[in-house]
């Protein structure tokens, strides 16, 4: 217990930090994008409000998914965490719409836009971005809430990248049109961001198995185990991440040892597929029942 509280406090240091780092850079970037004319940089400042609200309900979600089990919460709250992959997701699928809608209308009648101040304001976000999302990458990306943060900065990285690129454009051509062009990139990465955020965390809320564990396999590693006769009724979900769960109702020979076969099923199922909270209803079969392999 004491290492998975020192794991959630790392994490928590790593995620106030690249928060710090957002802010300070959304607040700059919001400024010189309204005097320079620049959506790219509007657009991003936008991403970046999105990354400062999944950061900061990531440092929520991980204190509400550290709370201990209780009362009718016989899981805790950690189910929040794919709430919050499922916001982030949400988000960024919004974000992207509006960027793309904006984005249309000023190819069709571009503002003028400074190449300049674009392209400073860029590469002093590619470096605070680098910054935020090093922070990010150390901490336990196996956490879809934590992951989904990581995507909001990472897109924001690479949103930097794309809007240095427009600004140098502009300076050397002159073609404004080259920030809108920048934008409609951004998207693209907040579309494919947000789609594998809402695939996965879609997965957790509807109860299906994880992708890494074979269910056929499972049943039929348990189904063929000495001394089995049958296995029904078998499920296997996620909780949240990390915290793959099994149940099933198994049936075992007549006069077999019942809580010495639950037990070997426990280890085949930790020691082969990873799975250590199982639920084994475990029953002797009627004497005439026929076993179907």
């Amino acid at each position: 217990m004491h290492g998975h509280g020192h794991g959630h406090g790392e994490d928590a240091r790593r995620i106030g930090l690249a928060l710090a780092l957002i802010l300070a850079f959304m607040v700059a970037e919001i400024v010189v994008g309204v005097l320079a004319h620049s959506l790219a940089l509007l657009s991003d400042a936008a991403h970046m409000l999105t990354d400062a609200g999944a950061l900061a309900m990531s440092l929520v979600v991980l204190r509400l998914a550290a709370l201990p089990a209780g009362g009718n919460r016989t899981f805790g709250l950690r189910r929040s965490e794919i709430l919050s992959a499922q916001a982030n997701g949400a988000a960024l699928l919004v974000l992207a719409g509006l960027i793309v809608y904006t984005s249309v209308r000023r190819l069709v009648s571009p503002p003028h836009a400074s190449g300049t101040a674009i392209l400073v304001v860029a590469l002093v976000g590619i470096g605070v971005n680098l910054v935020a999302t090093w922070q990010l990458s150390g901490a336990n990306r196996r956490s879809l809430n934590i992951e989904g943060s990581f995507q909001h900065v990472l897109n924001d990285l690479f949103t930097f990248i794309a809007t240095a690129i427009a600004g140098g454009v502009i300076l050397a051509t002159g073609w404004v049109r080259a920030d809108a062009v920048a934008a409609l990139l951004v998207a693209a990465l907040m579309l494919g961001a947000s789609w594998r955020l809402l695939r996965d965390s879609g997965r957790v809320l509807l109860d299906i198995a994880p992708a890494g564990l074979p269910v056929q396999e499972i049943g039929t590693a348990m189904a063929s185990h000495p001394g089995v006769v049958q296995v029904h009724d078998l499920h296997v979900w996620e909780v949240t991440t990390e915290f793959p769960t099994l149940s099933a109702h198994v049936l075992v020979e007549p006069g077999a040892d019942c809580h010495g076969i639950r037990r070997e099923l426990e280890v085949l199922l930790r020691d082969r597929f990873g799975l250590e909270h199982t639920t084994l209803q475990v029953e002797h079969a009627s004497a005439n029942l026929v076993q179907i392999r």
